[in-house]
């Protein structure tokens, strides 16, 4: 997984900005759109998303409304405030791809195309505010979601040459220790949800969501067998499925739809963990060979 640097030997940018720092850069942009999902989701938990009067972008305290009123407006506040952070790592990350010699074609295409998607992102949460339509709250959702995804395989693309086999296998581990956590937090085990265990809950759904696209990209390129190539891409449909139905469980109650999610991650849990064990037992003559040449 290889692609050719899109710009010149020299940074087009007048400050000094090294491969590492962008790669830190990215790191620091997936952090905080993480942080702005979690953080929505805690000022949808708990009320707050009109909180602040049905202001936007201002609040309903402070110098000029600024600043929240009490802590109902807090969450709505410190969430446009994350998600403000988010932006400008966005513009900047697509700044440093763009005009340095740091970051691939792909990598600057995936970081482009989440800096087209931020200004519809920003629309979309202003209208969560104004009409607060369940069909607007999906898309911001959805759309944020999809602005994850793209920064975490840019963040991959730019961190291959420090990956191996291990770190899929690792990942595989980790994602499915996540399964069962935030299965046990969902509204099917936790009756009275809070916007603790809500929020925990989107964030061990993020983590399961990085690990395995991680997988998905690099499992192709350090594992030769089929079996730990099948797996990963079993395990990476139903991150999918278990990503749609959780988010439902929380939206909808239905018995029905209840089952099918412990179906699917119950499926999910045992497929992580095969590839994991998999993705070890290739990673040990992978690493061995690379050691001895």
């Amino acid at each position: 997984m290889s692609y050719d640097a899109h710009t010149s030997d020299s940074s087009r940018l007048p400050i000094k900005f090294d491969r590492t720092r962008f790669r830190y850069l990215l790191t620091l942009t997936v952090a905080l759109v993480a942080g702005t999902i979690i953080l929505g989701v805690a000022a949808r938990t708990t009320g707050s998303g009109l909180a602040c009067d049905a202001n936007w972008p201002v609040c309903d305290g402070g110098f000029l409304n600024l600043l929240p009123q009490g802590q109902p407006s807090f969450w709505e506040w410190i969430h446009r405030v994350v998600a403000m952070l988010a932006g400008f790592a966005i513009i900047a990350s697509a700044i440093a791809a763009i005009w340095t010699d740091h970051a691939t074609k792909a990598v600057a295409g995936l970081v482009t195309a989440g800096l087209i998607l931020t200004p519809i992102q920003v629309y979309l949460g202003a209208e969560t505010v104004l009409s607060y339509e369940m069909t607007i709250l999906n898309f911001h959702f959805w759309t944020a979601i999809l602005i994850f995804v793209i920064f975490v395989v840019a963040l991959v693309l730019a961190w291959e040459d420090r990956l191996g086999a291990r770190h899929v296998a690792i990942g595989l581990a980790i994602g499915a220790v996540t399964v069962p956590v935030q299965v046990l937090l969902s509204p099917i085990f936790i009756q009275q949800n809070t916007p603790t265990t809500l929020t925990i809950q989107m964030g061990v759904l993020l983590t399961l969501l990085a690990v395995v696209t991680l997988a998905a990209l690099y499992g192709t390129e350090v594992f030769d067998s089929l079996a730990t190539r099948g797996t990963i891409a079993l395990g990476t449909l139903l991150t999918l499925g278990t990503l749609i139905l959780s988010r439902e469980s929380v939206m909808t109650y239905s018995p029905a739809l209840d089952l099918t999610y412990l179906l699917v991650a119950g499926a999910l849990f045992v497929t992580l963990l095969v590839g994991a064990w998999l993705g070890f037992r290739e990673s040990r003559p992978l690493e061995s060979g690379r050691a001895a040449a």
